[in-house]
């Protein structure tokens, strides 16, 4: 279903991922080793399903703890934020970074709104499960008729 707001989630969304691109570019200049975590892994994989009263979603999150990571939903709009910070012991030189560094954000506009008050997020196995309950107003309603 379309939207004026899930329109404007979209544009923003488009917005924030140039915006990005356009960090990792020229945030790189100059840098004296290794790259830049790249947008394409820096970004988690996600699946969103929906399944009776809820919508799950599992995004790929490998090697963050979960105080590395925020989680946050208004209405149909979840964003799923972190930061992946360097490993490199103290005083150690680095010559080449694969695993990468730095910070994430992704965003979704689901398609109903979500209660916020009973939504779960578990980490496991660097995997992110999120399972979000549907907004009593977006959930089906048996109407009588007489």
């Amino acid at each position: 279903m379309f939207t004026r707001f899930g329109d404007i989630d979209r544009l923003f969304g488009t917005m924030n991922l140039l915006q990005r691109k356009l960090d990792n570019l020229y945030g790189a200049y100059g840098r004296p080793s290794g790259y830049k975590w790249e947008l394409e892994s820096a970004v988690p994989k996600t699946n969103l399903y929906e399944h009776g009263d809820n919508f799950e979603i599992k995004a790929e999150v490998p090697g963050l703890e979960k105080n590395n990571l925020n989680v946050k939903i208004q209405g149909n709009y979840l964003e799923i934020s972190g930061e992946r910070r360097s490993d490199a012991p103290e005083g150690y030189k680095t010559h080449k970074t694969e695993r990468g560094v730095g910070s994430f954000s992704r965003s979704f506009t689901l398609p109903a709104d979500v209660d916020s008050t009973k939504v779960k997020a578990t980490l496991k196995d660097g995997v992110l499960y999120l399972t979000l309950p549907k907004h009593e107003a977006a959930k089906p309603k048996k109407i009588s008729i007489n």
